[in-house]
């Protein structure tokens, strides 16, 4: 069996795992660095990644050093990213098949994210999928964000189903981390980042992308 027992509810993570915007938040961060003659490492990104902003604004402060304008900098990465997101950003391979696939078998959904509302309905509005979502816990209403537990928890708890009969979906390793800690088969589809050793412990399975997932729930 896939899977170790009968799925009854699918919780996703969105940025990386439904639509590709962890390389365009990269991206932006790369070019805001150029601007003030500094670098943007991947390996500190990689620690941002799955994080809410002030946890992830911590990071930036301790790379950039003292009198870091963290405002300034911000601005200027939104900027580079609503250009990007102005263009269109492609939803990862197999996200509407595998919610096709849920619909034909009636198995509820949510979004547990670290991103805004606001930002749930720009990088998913253009591809019409926020409908097919049955609830929606973006950093706007948890207390704390991955890798604690409370965004997969309150994500269960919205559809109603045990946290241990849910599916989580992720792509970081914070991500990961939360789903597992909340108690449910979680499955890495890795993006950015590369599955670990604590990776392969915490997750049931790692995916190649949300096709094999589908396969999966399939059987």
């Amino acid at each position: 069996m896939a899977l170790p027992r009968p799925v009854k509810a699918v919780v996703f993570d969105m940025d990386g795992l439904l639509v590709d915007t962890e390389v365009v938040v990269f991206r932006a961060m790369q070019r805001a660095a150029e601007r003030i003659g500094a670098e943007m490492p991947f390996e500190t990104f990689k620690r941002m990644v799955g994080l809410q902003h002030a946890a992830s604004d911590l990071i930036l402060v301790d790379h950039f050093g003292a009198g870091f304008d963290l405002d300034a900098w911000s601005a200027v990465v939104s900027t580079h990213f609503r250009e990007e997101l102005a263009a269109g950003i492609a939803l990862k391979a197999g996200a509407v098949e595998i919610l096709d696939a849920l619909d034909a078998v009636g198995l509820p959904r949510a979004i547990a994210t670290s991103s805004s509302l606001e930002s749930v309905q720009a990088s998913l509005g253009p591809h019409s999928l926020i409908d097919r979502f049955h609830a929606l816990i973006t950093r706007d209403v948890q207390t704390n964000g991955k890798p604690h537990p409370e965004p997969f928890l309150k994500a269960a708890a919205a559809l109603g189903v045990d946290p241990a009969d849910c599916l989580a979906l992720e792509d970081s390793h914070n991500g990961v981390r939360a789903a597992s800690a909340a108690g449910m088969m979680t499955v890495m589809v890795p993006d950015m980042l590369d599955p670990t050793e604590e990776m392969e412990t915490l997750c049931v399975r790692i995916a190649r992308d949300l096709h094999e997932v589908r396969g999966w729930l399939a059987l």
